[in-house]
């Protein structure tokens, strides 16, 4: 599954549950990030380790 088709699913049972449109935005930021940078990818080819060196480099100034 792609990380767009991951992230329309769970956009969507995060709406189902009641989670806000803010939070939903900002998560939505998150995976644009992700996919700026790994590309419209297949979720299961990203490892841990690549997403923890990610979001270390993208909280650095």
């Amino acid at each position: 599954m792609l990380l767009s088709q991951a992230w329309k699913m769970y956009e969507s049972d995060k709406q189902i549950e009641g989670f806000s449109s803010q939070t939903l935005k900002a998560y939505k930021l998150q995976v644009n990030l992700l996919m700026g940078h790994f590309g419209d990818v297949e979720i299961n080819s990203l490892t841990t380790e690549q997403l923890k060196i990610t979001f270390l480099n993208l909280e650095k100034p």
